[in-house]
């Protein structure tokens, strides 16, 4: 009786929820293990779906990693989004502390998308790399916008270099304070927030 309550279950979850709930499994798996150990089976498993059905929506196991990784980039873009007029020193902090939640509440999705540069598959890796040069022009967008980095915006050959290396700092700080790190969360946010402003600094 129970399996066929779980069944119905399953049935009534829509094309959307269904997809979420299968990226929702692959996050946690590709975040727990290497691309190469991680088995769509398993995922078909875990989610209580057949191998066929999870084929449906994602036709490789190439695609559906990407999808994993691009659901993950989006969020993060979403939630790292300038906001018009609202000078960077003011955004900055409230910025970190929205993306160290999200961290903190999508850690397999976090690790999921950070394990995708170190995958052997070449697509995969093109898909991580983009939403990273995705995450550094939005950076790079609102320095020119606001008035006291604009200028330097445009005079500093160097700071799209800076902040490609201060996003990879963040990164690093974010998975080792995910592994149990002593640090609370205001201690993670100002320690990125002085990571990127001594970068600004002329």
């Amino acid at each position: 009786m129970a399996g066929k309550q779980g069944e119905r279950t399953r049935r009534r979850l829509s094309t959307e929820e269904r997809r979420e709930q299968l990226l929702t499994v692959g996050a946690r798996l590709f975040s727990e293990s290497p691309y190469d150990d991680v088995w769509i089976e398993q995922v078909a498993e875990i989610a209580g779906v057949s191998r066929g059905l999870l084929y449906h929506y994602f036709s490789t196991k190439q695609d559906f990693f990407a999808a994993v990784v691009e659901r993950e980039s989006e969020r993060m873009l979403a939630m790292t989004a300038a906001v018009p007029g609202v000078p960077v020193r003011e955004q900055l902090t409230a910025g970190l502390d929205t993306y160290l939640e999200y961290v903190h509440t999508h850690a397999h999705g976090f690790r999921a998308f950070h394990r995708a540069d170190a995958a052997g598959d070449q697509a995969v890796r093109r898909v991580y790399q983009r939403a990273l040069a995705a995450q550094e022009r939005q950076i790079l967008a609102a320095l020119a916008a606001d008035p006291e980095f604009g200028a330097q915006a445009q005079e500093r050959p160097d700071l799209q270099l800076a902040v490609r290396g201060w996003l990879a700092f963040t990164t690093a700080v974010c998975l080792e304070w995910l592994r149990g790190s002593d640090l609370s969360r205001e201690q993670v946010r100002d320690l990125c927030a002085r990571a990127l402003l001594g970068v600004l600094r002329p």
